[in-house]
């Protein structure tokens, strides 16, 4: 090896499990990495949680074995530089300073529990309007973002609420949470910080100031004192303060997302890319200014690769269910073994048989944001198979993806002066799904357009990586100096007239997935009661129906596999 090589290393911690991937800073290639799962918790229906002492364990695990490897391959660990930290978003953590003891389990992005505090948040807004806050901080309110979660512990956890106001607790997404104990928590030193990219989805940050902004704490009722310092994606926040490590400086910090889409160099406006993991994500980058959204995408900060460079903006849309589909017809239907199993079955039918599946599990995300939406199988026959299912599962990642093109496109043209929309000719693709051949090639069918997955499949690793090579000097960012990726092609194969007539009945499954799940607040308003509340027959038996045809394709599916 080199006398001077340069390495970097990432902290990618993901909403099922953490990372630690070493990267050459010269040439980006991937040296090594070591992977462990994180435990999800789920302590009733709709709730999703994570131990934070598990994610910190497991980052101090990751980092202890990749160095092992690191040694084993007479690598000198004085070669690692500089670590990245890149994360899943809007989880949300609160935890007392004094001790470093959580307050709570961390509520996860995809958490749904705060449907309630959605309700009664838009019902004090002036128009009643979820959108009410967007031209602030670019988010519909919304079950998703961190503020509603942060304002459900204060009204139902005591001690949560008892430690805010006595000044004794941090709040923090993922990022935070492990900056301030990598830096030296309650042992001293620990620094409270956040990247601007993570403080954007948090719906209290002003993402046209780029601070905390009043009005939005206000409108929460959180206090400012909970909140961590606002810093670039590519700085020095402090020092590993112990372990193998000790002493590297961390100064990269990006959102997974935003962590993607620096990995994939989209640095000009209408780069594009999507990652296919838990939820799929596709982000554009916009430029210089924030775009805001008519057609249900979110506005969000891209990147802001050191103090002094300009911030960069993307619009976002976001899908909730996409590998987490695949995981749940594993563990809940049970008809595939292993998630890689799904291509395999998928590939013993032609097609889905005209089913199609929208997995509004917690309801819909972008463009939709209806909460009121739940899972929906629709075109079963008797002729129906556990392989059309599957198929039709990774058609709705794509048609879900298609949407999103769409909507973007829509966007575009809103601003024609200086709007532009993603490629019509390729997507860049990352996540563990595009292993899936199958998914990619049905994803260019649908989009007709060329899908383009690197070799270098860890995108979002690599992003911060390169967050933190930038901010010591040892990381070009041009995209001609990342001489080792080179990329796969998936190129259409059908015409797009064979994939109209499917869209269209995606949406119009994607129409029969809402109305089906009411607050108690608005059953007494729902079509098909009268003025008592009293729900009348022929609103139930559509849903008696479906909860029949349910209860059968679980059955089947288990007695066919």
């Amino acid at each position: 090896m080199e006398d001077n090589l340069n390495l970097v290393g990432a902290v990618d911690q993901g909403t099922s499990s953490t990372r630690f991937l070493v990267f050459n800073a010269k040439t980006a290639e991937l040296l090594c990495y070591h992977q462990v799962e994180v435990t999800q918790l789920f302590p009733h229906e709709g709730w999703v949680e994570e131990d934070p002492i598990e994610i910190l364990r497991s980052v101090h695990e990751c980092i202890e074995k990749t160095t092992e490897n690191l040694l084993k391959m007479n690598i000198c660990l004085s070669a690692i530089k500089a670590i990245g930290i890149t994360n899943q978003r809007e989880t949300t953590v609160v935890w007392d300073k004094l001790t470093g003891q959580p307050l709570h389990n961390a509520i996860v992005w995809c958490d749904n529990r705060t449907q309630s505090t959605v309700d009664q948040l838009v019902a004090k807004t002036p128009n009643k309007s979820q959108d009410y806050l967007k031209k602030y901080c670019g988010l519909p309110i919304s079950t998703y973002f961190s503020a509603v979660k942060i304002r459900w512990l204060m009204d139902n956890r005591p001690d949560v609420k008892k430690a805010i106001d006595e000044g004794t607790a941090l709040f923090g997404t993922i990022d935070s949470w492990l900056l301030w104990n990598l830096t030296g928590g309650a042992k001293g030193g620990g620094k409270h910080v956040t990247d601007i990219t993570n403080a954007s989805r948090t719906m209290l940050f002003n993402i046209r100031t780029q601070q905390w902004d009043d009005e939005l704490l206000n409108f929460f009722s959180i206090p400012a004192s909970v909140l961590p310092e606002v810093r670039s994606s590519s700085e020095h926040y402090g020092d590993m303060c112990e372990g193998v490590l000790s002493g590297v400086p961390l100064c990269g910090c990006l959102g997974d997302q935003h962590a993607a889409l620096v990995g994939h160099t989209c640095f000009s406006p209408g780069d594009a890319k999507n990652t296919y993991g838990t939820g799929c994500f596709l982000l554009q980058n916009t430029g210089k200014r924030p775009i805001t959204s008519k057609h249900g995408l979110l506005t969000t900060v891209a990147y802001k690769l050191g103090k002094d460079e300009p911030t960069h903006y993307a619009l976002e849309g976001s899908i909730a269910v996409a590998g987490g589909l695949v995981r749940w017809l594993r563990d809940n239907l049970g008809i595939i073994k292993e998630s890689a199993d799904i291509e395999e079955l998928a590939r013993t039918v032609n097609g889905s048989g005209e089913v199609v599946f929208v997995p509004a599990f917690s309801g819909l995300y972008a463009p939709y944001w209806r909460t009121d939406a739940r899972g929906t199988v629709c075109g079963i026959t008797q002729w129906t198979t556990k392989a059309h299912i599957a198929y039709a599962a990774l058609e709705a990642v794509c048609f879900q993806t298609r949407e999103i093109i769409e909507a973007m496109r829509q966007d575009a043209c809103d601003v024609p002066e200086d709007g532009k929309s993603p490629s019509t000719t390729s997507l860049q693709v990352d996540g563990g799904m595009t292993n899936n051949q199958l998914l990619m090639q049905l994803q260019a069918n649908i989009l007709g357009c060329t899908v383009l997955k690197p070799s270098m499949p860890e995108s979002t690793a690599l992003g911060a990586a390169m967050a933190a090579g930038k901010a010591i000097g040892v990381w070009s960012l041009k995209p001609e100096d990342l001489t080792t990726v080179t990329f796969e092609r998936f190129e259409p194969t059908i015409s797009q007239d064979q994939i109209a007539s499917h869209y269209a009945k995606w949406k119009l499954a994607v129409q029969k997935s809402m109305g089906w799940h009411y607050s108690s607040e608005t059953d007494s308003n729902l079509p098909g009661t009268d003025s008592q509340g009293t729900t009348s027959a022929n609103h139930i038996f559509p849903g008696t129906v479906f909860i029949m045809s349910t209860f059968l394709l679980l059955a089947f599916t288990r007695d066919t596999s």
